[in-house]
């Protein structure tokens, strides 16, 4: 039957209820309790209501700000409600009626100023619509996010290649002309002198080529750290033995600058649960920051505190020129570098992949520092249980 012209075609009208639900099997017996008993229900009009699985339309949880499931939203008649909880239908048995009247009243008051029975009640496709333009401005904004990321990142590769550039050539100079130094006097009188020269010589190749394996490997571990999730293999760790070995490796680097090291590295410290070689990576790089930043005959401190039954402190402190206060989160933070620092080798990233790994051990990292004084660099680990 076709309305009259003029007359506006009826529309069908309804109580209009979402239940939000999540995976659980106790999910699908809500669903029908709620359904039994709006079906004992007898009215002249329909009660419509969707099921929604959270997992599957999150951007309608967050339009009707959900923090909990099952829950019951009635979006008509207005004003609208949320129930929540496990005892729904309890709630509904006591706000069905008062929901009832109020719709019976909203139709009876749209009819009288309309002459008939259209009411004005949100559909639940203006719902889906209202919860995609949420979706939609979410997804604009981390695209956008993603954007200023990879700009950022596109920047500093070029700046990576630009310095990589200019301080590899340096060492590489030094090295190759060391080198061709020892392969002239290979033909020269082996004498007192020239075998002082050619071990110089040696030392010289030796500590170039040295520059530029830790220049390349710092690229090469931030590549794989810093914009992926670290694979971490815990384990039982213990730090002694892992300290020791690291510190006999930087002997020659200690004794080069004519450093003091100093230790206190119990031997009764528990084991931490932790990947051994991640965490060597954060101890080499703070020992290896400790050795660029101490002067000349300066000291470097590595302790070892068993600070709590759950945690381990690790401690590696210089006698550098110390870190500004307002700077000492930001070191912290990937291609950050004081201005001063800029001349030295490094791209600011060690500390960074640092914090990473530190974090991904449920750990903590920070620094202590006092200017011109030096800085005391400190992370924890969980002792293993």
């Amino acid at each position: 039957m076709q309305a009259a012209p003029g007359q506006d075609t009826p529309t069908p009208v309804s109580i209009q209820l979402l239940l939000f639900v999540d995976e659980r099997p106790s999910s699908q017996e809500t669903i029908g309790q709620i359904q039994n008993y709006l079906q004992s229900l007898k009215t002249d009009y329909s009660i419509d209501l969707q099921a929604i699985e959270i997992g599957e339309q999150p951007h309608l949880v967050e339009h009707f700000k959900l923090i909990a499931t099952p829950a019951l939203v009635k979006i008509f008649p207005e004003p609208r409600q949320t129930l929540a909880g496990s005892n729904i239908v309890e709630q509904l048995k006591k706000w069905c009626p008062r929901w009832q009247l109020a719709f019976e009243e909203q139709i009876a008051n749209t009819s009288k100023r309309n002459g008939s029975s259209q009411t004005l009640s949100p559909k639940l496709d203006d719902v889906g619509y209202a919860a995609e333009l949420i979706r939609l401005s979410d997804e604009v904004f981390r695209l956008k996010q993603e954007k200023e990321e990879l700009l950022d990142q596109l920047k500093f590769k070029d700046q990576v290649l630009a310095m990589l550039a200019h301080d590899l050539r340096s060492p590489l100079t030094a090295a190759s002309i060391a080198v061709e130094t020892l392969e002239l006097t290979q033909t020269q009188e082996n004498n007192e002198r020239t075998a002082k020269l050619k071990d110089q010589l040696y030392q010289q190749a030796r500590k170039q080529f040295r520059v530029m394996n830790r220049i390349i490997t710092e690229i090469l571990q931030a590549s794989k750290t810093m914009n992926a999730e670290l694979r971490v293999q815990h384990g039982r760790v213990y730090l002694q033995s892992l300290c020791e070995e690291i510190l006999a490796q930087f002997a020659e680097q200690f004794q080069a600058k004519s450093q003091k090291l100093e230790k206190d590295i119990p031997q009764d410290l528990p084991p931490v649960y932790a990947d051994a070689e991640l965490i060597r990576q954060v101890i080499v790089n703070l020992l290896d920051n400790a050795c660029k930043y101490t002067p000349e005959g300066g000291k470097i401190q590595v302790s070892i505190l068993h600070r709590t039954t759950q945690k381990i402190q690790v401690s590696v402190c210089d006698t550098g020129p110390g870190i500004p206060e307002e700077k000492r989160e930001r070191i912290f933070e990937g291609h950050f570098r004081l201005k001063r620092d800029e001349s030295k080798e490094g791209y600011g990233l060690g500390l960074s992949m640092c914090r990473k790994i530190v974090r991904a051990h449920y750990g903590q990292i920070w620094v202590d520092s006092i200017s011109e004084r030096g800085s005391c660099f400190h992370f924890t680990l969980p002792v293993y249980r």
